[in-house]
């Protein structure tokens, strides 16, 4: 592996007649949003290209609307073309079922922005300085001289929007390069309202239930405090996966607490816990002990029990 820079990537992609690139499990939209927006861009530079994301979850309805959808393909009919890239996947375990395309590649390209991926690919451009994984595609498309036209445009858009929580927390750069995105013709309030503001009636039900379940240690990480809930299986079953992903934005605004956990229990006794911070702490050695990743205010990481004993060994460790 070789960690490389935009200019290094685009090279690796131009000239090259067929690209598949992969997004990660449980796709949210920077990932598709970023293989789209490369899909799209070198298409236009005449490149035969598949998308493709693990069908374990399906894939978010809002994000089937974006352009170049029309580019996914189902993962059991992915061919595997001789280029694979990888965007916004923080492992090769992230791929899963996609996996092994992906390390039979004769040249592997990951791009990503997570601050626990230290690389599995052939070239490698990882930035956790960046906000979202859309501005390093950015960075390469502006490399490959590609127009950044109003489809590309939304796409990148998407990444960037979601990962920033409606540029709540984003740095200075990405709100230069929104400017850009909006320059080129994406209807930015649109686009928000549909990714991040609309919710099923029903959701606010099942949230209730979940935010009764909440709890607060204003002890834990040195008195800075953590906040927490529980969805169980029978909650969880009735929400899609980017609504249960929704959760923990509600349950962080808690102003006692530093950090926010959510407890998703997937199957029963299987947990995906998502973990969020505000300042001080830094999540990523927290979750990498736990074979997890991410960030350093937003990681995750899986664990099995009952919901008590996977509450308490995050807790007590804090």
């Amino acid at each position: 592996m070789t960690a490389a820079t935009s200019t290094a990537v685009a090279g690796a992609l131009t000239g090259v007649s067929a690209v598949t690139i992969l997004c990660h499990v449980r796709p949210d939209a920077d990932t598709i949003g970023s293989g789209l927006a490369l899909g799209l861009a070198l298409t236009r530079l005449g490149t035969e290209v598949e998308v493709a994301f693990p069908d374990t979850v399906a894939l978010p309805a809002v994000l089937g609307e974006l352009p170049g959808s029309k580019l996914l393909v189902p993962a059991a009919e992915v061919v595997g073309h001789p280029v694979v890239v990888s965007v916004d996947a923080a492992s090769l375990g992230r791929l899963d079922e996609l996996a092994p395309v992906f390390s039979a590649a004769e040249c592997s390209v990951t791009i990503d922005h997570h601050a626990s991926n230290n690389g599995f690919g052939d070239h490698d451009l990882i930035d956790p300085a960046a906000d979202c994984t859309a501005v390093l595609v950015l960075a390469v498309l502006d490399e490959l001289g590609v127009e950044l036209d109003v489809d590309i445009a939304t796409c990148l858009y998407a990444g960037i929007v979601t990962d920033t929580g409606s540029f709540r927390w984003a740095r200075p750069e990405s709100f230069r390069v929104a400017a850009r995105l909006l320059d080129a013709g994406v209807d930015g309030r649109a686009w928000s309202r549909a990714l991040i503001d609309s919710h099923p009636f029903a959701w606010f039900s099942l949230v209730s239930q979940v935010l009764a379940t909440a709890r607060l240690d204003p002890h834990a990480c040195n008195g800075e405090g953590i906040v927490y809930a529980v969805v169980g299986h029978d909650v969880l079953s009735a929400m899609s996966w980017e609504e249960s992903e929704s959760v923990i934005d509600i349950v962080r605004t808690a102003v006692e607490a530093e950090v926010a956990a959510v407890f998703k229990e997937t199957a029963p006794g299987e947990w995906a816990v998502s973990l969020r911070s505000k300042r001080a702490v830094d999540l990523v050695p927290i979750v990498a002990a736990r074979g997890g990743g991410g960030h350093r205010h937003a990681s995750g990481y899986s664990d099995t029990g009952t919901a008590d004993a996977v509450v308490a060994r995050l807790v007590e460790s804090l």
